[in-house]
This record gives C-alpha cells, structure tokens and sequence, in this order.
C-alpha cells in the first residue's frame, strides 16, 4: 500500500469547485502540483490565485479529458494523481451526456497512468455518495459496501425518460465501477494503487471563478437557493436534504487519501452527518435577521433522515475533524457578502 508524503500531484480539472480546494490543500501541505484544464483561458485564474507558490503550481491543457491518451503527458513525473475532473448536473437529456464523459474521463485517467505514470504511487478519485445511496421509503444507513444499482437500472430501462438525478447518480456508479475494474485487472501491472472519496452534498466558501450567484457549481446553488434566496417551499426545507460535507474537509481528505497508507484500495464516504436545508436557514437568519426565516415550525429533533452513511471507516483511517453548520454557513455567508452577492 503505498503512499505519498512530498512530491507532485497531478490534479485533474483544477478550475472546479472542489479542485481548487483540492490544489489549496495539497500545496498548503508542501507539494508540488500540475493541474489540468480544459482551455489556457480557464487557467489564467488559477495561475494568479496561486501565483505566490511560484514554480511549486504549474498548469496542462486537456481539452478533452474522455480522448484517449488525453492525461499521457500530464502523468509524466507526478508521485500521485487526484482525479476530480467529472460533470455534475442533474440536466442532461440523453443519459449517456452525463455517462460517457464520467466514465471515460475516468478511465483515460487512469489509462494513461498505466502506460505512462511510472513514478504514479497513488491514485485518488474524487466519486461520490451517489454511487452509494438508494432512494426508498424508509430511512436507510448506508455504507462502502453498498451500491447505487437502482440507479443504474432506472436509466437501462427509461433511457431519455429516466429522472435527471437517477442519470446522473448512474453516471457516478458506473465511473467508480469502471476504476475499480481497471484497477483491479492491472494492479499486477502497476505500482499504484487507488483511493476513491465518497462525499455526499459539497458546500461551503466559492474558490474558483465565478462571476454571480446564477453561475454557482449545481450544490452551492442548490445551498444559495434555500438559505439566501429563499425559493424553497416551507414543506421543502423542512424536509429535502441528505447528508454534506464542508468542501474545504473534502479538500482535506484528499491529501489524507493520498499520504495515509492504509487509504488504497478503499473507497471512503467523507460526511459529518445529516441536513435538512432549514438547518442551514435556522443559521443563517440568526446571523443575518435579513437573510429569509423560512419554516419557523421547524423542529430538527422531530426531522426525518431518509439517507444516512455510516461514516466509522472515515474516522478509523483519516480521523477528520469536520467544519461544523454553523461554521460552514458562516464562513460561506461571508464569502457570498465579501463579492457583493448579498448585504446585509
């Protein structure tokens, strides 16, 4: 099992809202990191956010990240690879819009890492709960173990019809499915070995390029919309939700997958625990009285947690102390006021 403490990371689609984290993290950490994006227009933002690392950052272009070979010249010389480069959108028509580019871009990655990444010792692939979970009528704890088939079967059986979460949590199934083939087929070939992180709803503070509220990645949205905006229903707060993660924690975590030993060949779910989107506004609104209440009858003691994950192997192998709500809102609320999103 081995693992990387210094060296070069190679991260993919470092523009993304996790990934700048991810690349925060990693050099906060002392290593050195190439990231990859899909245009040198895309890139010029990062190369001023992390200008003062010098030579430590350097940037690749990978136009097309499902292209065979698209990742051969970016594995040369990097000690681990984080690969968070995947869509996440909950609007694609045909499945295979939101399918094709995860599971491909998934095992280009790792293709060329094959044939080229010689000094490669660890791959982490940012995956996701997604993968994990199954929607049902009652509440479920779930686990590493479990898989997200029904997905997989709503999408072979509706096509097009299938619901836009359904496509999307099957592209996330069959993407970490596919790493796990691959690795498992060459692991004899190879000198690396994989860590796949399972987080659920990412939020907290905007690091990457964004120009307004409306541009925001798909979870911040979602957060922005029910605690700032206030286009929930009162029934909607109270009860839609799942389980989140800080996305700073989830950065964390990346660097902890890549020098913890024991982390390859795990998959690891990355979660402090539970939310109904109220939780959020209960703290927001009593930071910023201007900020929506929303549902004022809302009891979190009497709140139904129909997905929850058992998150033991997480703290037996990272031991992550998570940002908490109240944290998270805060620092999130002040990052919205500080680009003039909100006043309060």
């Amino acid at each position: 099992m081995p693992a990387v403490t210094s060296g070069k990371v190679l991260v993919t689609g470092a523009n993304g809202y996790v990934a700048v984290w991810v690349v925060k993290s990693y050099l906060e950490k002392g290593f050195s990191v190439r990231g990859t994006v899909r245009s040198e227009s895309k890139g010029k933002y990062l190369r001023q956010l992390f200008q003062s690392y010098g030579d430590k950052f350097e940037l690749v272009v990978v136009d097309d990240i499902t292209r065979e070979g698209a990742f051969d010249e970016a594995v040369k010389g990097v000690d681990a690879i984080a690969h968070t480069a995947s869509p996440f959108h909950n609007r694609a028509d045909d499945p295979n819009d939101v399918i094709v580019p995860a599971v491909h871009g998934t095992l280009s990655v790792l293709n060329s890492a094959l044939k080229h990444g010689s000094s490669v010792k660890r791959v982490v692939i940012t995956a996701s709960c997604a993968s994990i979970l199954e929607y049902g009528p009652e509440p479920r704890v779930f686990s590493e173990k479990d898989w997200n088939e029904r997905a997989i079967r709503e999408v072979n059986e509706k096509g097009r019809a299938a619901a836009n979460g359904d496509k999307y949590c099957a592209s996330k199934t069959l993407a970490e499915r596919a790493a796990w083939d691959f690795y498992n087929k060459h692991k004899s070939e190879v000198q690396w070995d994989v860590s796949v992180l399972n987080p659920p709803y990412v939020f907290g503070p905007v690091l990457h390029e964004v120009d307004k509220p409306e541009n925001l990645n798909e979870s911040s949205r979602l957060w922005w919309d029910a605690v700032v905006a206030g286009k929930l229903s009162n029934e909607e707060l109270a009860t839609n939700g799942s389980a989140w993660v800080d996305v700073r924690d989830l950065a964390a975590a990346h660097v902890l997958a890549t020098t913890t030993p024991e982390a390859g060949g795990e998959r690891v779910i990355i979660s402090p625990g539970a939310f109904k989107y109220q939780d959020f506004v209960n703290i927001a609104h009593r930071l910023y009285p201007k900020l929506p209440a929303g549902n004022t009858s809302y009891d979190p003691a009497k709140a139904v947690h129909m997905i929850q994950y058992d998150t033991s192997k997480e703290r037996k192998l990272f031991g992550i102390k998570y940002h908490t709500a109240e944290e998270m809102t805060r620092d999130t609320l002040e990052d919205f006021i500080k680009r003039g999103w909100i006043s309060v």
